[in-house]
C-alpha cells in the first residue's frame, strides 16, 4: 500500500505533466504505446477507471475500461476526421478529478443507477484523451491506435489489481481516490 501511493504521489510530480507537449509528430506502434504513460494526466484518470472497475464491478471488471476504450477509439475517429472537440486539455484534467472522486466515493453493491452514470462518465471522458491521442499523431493510424490501446488496457489491468488488493479495505481505497484527485488538482495548478 505505502508503494502504491508512494508512486502515485511521485507520478503527481512527473515532468511533463500533460501528455501533449507538442514535440513533434507521434506515428507508429511505439509512440502509441508510449502516449498513455508520459503525461500524468492520461496516467492517472487510466489507473483511476480500473481502480474503479476493480472496486465497484469485481465481476464485471471489464467494463469501465471497455467503456473507456471504446470511447477513446470514438474520440480518436473525431479527430481523425478533423473536428475540432473544444477544452480538451480541460477535460482530461476533469476527467481525473472525476475518476479520483469515483475511486475515492463508490462502493461494492452501488446503485444500477449510480453505475450506469459512472460509466456514462468514463465514457464521456474517455473521448478526450482519445481526441488528444490522435490529434497529435501523423501516419500508421491503426498502428498508433493499437499502442495507445495497449497501454491503456495495461493501465486499466494496474488499477485493477491494486483494487483487488485494497478490497474491503476503505481507508485504502479512500486514500487511493484521494492522492487521484488531489493530483488532478495540482496537474489544475500547474
Amino acid at each position: 500500500m505505502k508503494k502504491t501511493l508512494l508512486g502515485l504521489a511521485l507520478a503527481t510530480f512527473a515532468a511533463p505533466a500533460m501528455a501533449h507537449t507538442g514535440h513533434g509528430a507521434a506515428e507508429g506502434l511505439v509512440h502509441g504505446l508510449g502516449h498513455p504513460l508520459l503525461g500524468a494526466d492520461h496516467l492517472l484518470a487510466m489507473l483511476a477507471v480500473g481502480l474503479w472497475s476493480g472496486l465497484v464491478l469485481p465481476s464485471r471488471v471489464w467494463s469501465g475500461a471497455t467503456v473507456f476504450m471504446a470511447a477513446m477509439v470514438v474520440g480518436g475517429a473525431i479527430a481523425l476526421s478533423g473536428v475540432a472537440l473544444p477544452m480538451v486539455e480541460g477535460m482530461i484534467l476533469a476527467s481525473v478529478l472525476l475518476f479520483g472522486a469515483l475511486v475515492l466515493v463508490s462502493r461494492r453493491g452501488q446503485s444500477k443507477r449510480l453505475t450506469a452514470l459512472s460509466l456514462a462518465a468514463i465514457g464521456f471522458f474517455a473521448a478526450s484523451h482519445g481526441f488528444a491521442h490522435v490529434t497529435e499523431m501523423s501516419g500508421m493510424f491503426v498502428a498508433y491506435m493499437a499502442g495507445f490501446l495497449i497501454s491503456t488496457a495495461a493501465l486499466h489491468l494496474v488499477g485493477i489489481a491494486i483494487a483487488r488488493l485494497v478490497a474491503g479495505r476503505p481507508l485504502a481505497q479512500q486514500a487511493l481516490g484521494g492522492a487521484i484527485v488531489l493530483s488532478g488538482l495540482t496537474l489544475a495548478a500547474s
